[in-house]
């Protein structure tokens, strides 16, 4: 599966922890990620990540288009809602493309904690033939 990660700068060390909690499962599975975040993914877990532009210089609407065109399975989107960021159109994009196109999305901790345990149980099978 193809799993898009996105944390904005506050959640950033908390998306590095989160990746480190479950690398086992993650390493089973293809990395799409914003610039910076996948570097700082990268540094802690030795996984391979394929990086877009950092979010702020295109790198989100890369995703985006991504998810637009059935190709990523889940997104992991760790953000902070209560920090204005200069890109707000462009982050309020992927997760209303997510909802359009059904694809599994989580905000936050909790939520990608669910989705990634579903991954690892076989839950997320039905976005195969969904493709």
């Amino acid at each position: 599966m193809n799993i898009g990660l996105v944390a904005h700068d506050s959640k950033k060390k908390l998306m590095q922890n989160f990746c480190i909690a479950y690398r086992g499962i993650l390493a089973k599975n293809n990395l799409f990620a914003t610039g910076t975040t996948g570097r700082l993914v990268e540094e802690v877990t030795n996984l391979t990540v394929h990086k877009f532009l950092a979010g702020h210089l295109g790198g989100t609407q890369q995703l985006g288009a991504q998810i637009e065109q059935n190709e990523i399975d889940l997104v992991i989107f760790l953000r902070d809602p209560l920090t204005p960021k200069k890109n707000e159109p462009d982050v309020n994009n992927i997760v209303k493309i997510c909802d359009q196109n059904n694809i599994p999305l989580a905000t936050n901790l909790a939520t990608a904690e669910l989705l990634i345990k579903s991954l690892d149980r076989g839950d997320l099978e039905w976005r195969e033939m969904y493709k």
